[in-house]
């Protein structure tokens, strides 16, 4: 029996365990899934080091299945792989958030012009789905779900005008500006997402544009100035909060 125990045993040192169990595709997407969620929690810490060797462990897969993970993240960028040293979770500067969300004003801000007073009836009923999924995802307590979804909603108005490319392109902005959400004010979650992505969609609906892009402008804006002030926190030394009161 312990020499069978012992078989067991260095079997399954070698064979991913059933959460991982089939195809290489399978694998990948499993082991994407669950450290894109980790990511998305706040459950990894900026700067963080994902080492190989304990992942592909942990995971019970080969590194060249993680290794294919990691660059997937990368390209994302959920990631940051460098060259020799390995994949880390991103450590963004006050200036790097900023020029994300700046970018995603200007895109949106056009996305917004271009769809106001022109939703047909089967538009309204994907948004109108689509907040409800929000509000259910935040309702029953699963975060990173509310989170991907209240990225979604920003990448459905994108396809619903029109432009695959601009869909591409207007991705990777939102993962970086949701895996900084999650890094620096994971606790918040989206708690206020659905009833702004309401008032967004009311505002296009109705074709007031200057209240619709008032209502985008906004909505980002209140999202990009939370994250600043928590890694302002996190980072411990915002030098003009502290020394602002030696000024007066």
């Amino acid at each position: 029996m312990a020499s069978s125990t012992r078989s067991s045993r260095t079997a399954h040192s070698t064979e991913a365990p059933p959460t991982v169990a089939g195809d290489d595709d399978d694998v990948e997407a499993q082991v994407y899934a669950a450290i894109n969620s980790a990511l998305l929690q706040g459950k990894l810490a900026p700067g963080q080091q994902l080492v190989e060797r304990e992942l592909a462990a942990a995971f019970g897969c080969t590194r060249g299945a993680l290794r294919k993970v990691l660059a997937r993240l990368g390209f994302e960028g959920k990631l940051v792989l460098a060259p020799n040293r390995g994949a880390f979770v991103p450590s963004p500067s006050e200036e790097d958030i900023r020029a994300a969300f700046r970018a995603r004003q200007v895109v949106e801000a056009g996305v917004v012009v271009s769809l106001c007073g022109t939703l047909d009836a089967g538009m309204r009923r994907k948004l109108a789905a689509h907040v409800r999924s929000e509000k259910k995802a935040l309702r029953e307590g699963r975060v990173d779900e509310a989170v991907r979804l209240a990225g979604q909603f920003h990448l459905l108005l994108t396809e619903l005008a029109g432009g695959a490319a601009l869909v591409a392109a207007l991705a990777q902005l939102v993962a970086k500006t949701e895996l900084y959400k999650a890094l620096f004010d994971p606790s918040k979650g989206t708690s206020c997402a659905p009833d702004e992505h309401a008032q967004i969609s009311a505002a296009l609906e109705s074709g007031e544009q200057a209240a619709a892009l008032a209502a985008m402008r906004e909505h980002l804006d209140e999202i990009e100035e939370r994250i600043v002030r928590q890694s302002r926190l996190r980072s411990g030394h915002d030098l003009k909060a502290v020394f602002a009161a030696r000024a007066e």
